[in-house]
């Protein structure tokens, strides 16, 4: 069981990341098509793809939400220790993609 949650925490992070990246690279190709830079719109791609990327990476806001009621009303703590992980998770592999993201267009790294 547990082994099974390591794997699911590796995949949040990657799933995140390669949400924010590829959306970003992705996304910057219609500015591109259309006439627009994409190298200034990658950056504001990524900010807007980042709440999306941890919906994604948790597999959707029901299951988050089952999770939590599991653990708030049936008693079951580790689930909702768990949950919070795997979006802790999800949030670092925005965070990185962001990073890369900033890297790639050379902005000021924070």
């Amino acid at each position: 069981m547990e082994e099974r949650f390591f794997a699911v925490f590796i995949h949040c992070f990657f799933i995140a990341l390669g949400v924010i990246i590829g959306g970003s690279f992705i996304g910057s190709m219609g500015d591109f098509a259309t006439g627009d830079a994409p190298l200034t719109s990658m950056g504001r791609i990524a900010d807007r793809l980042r709440i999306w990327a941890i919906v994604a990476a948790i597999g959707g806001t029901f299951d988050a939400i089952a999770n939590f009621e599991k653990g708030l009303f049936e008693g079951s703590t580790i689930d909702l220790f768990k949950q919070a992980l795997l979006i802790l998770s999800a949030m670092g592999g925005v965070k990185v993609g962001i990073i890369i993201i900033d890297w790639f267009l050379q902005k000021e790294l924070s």
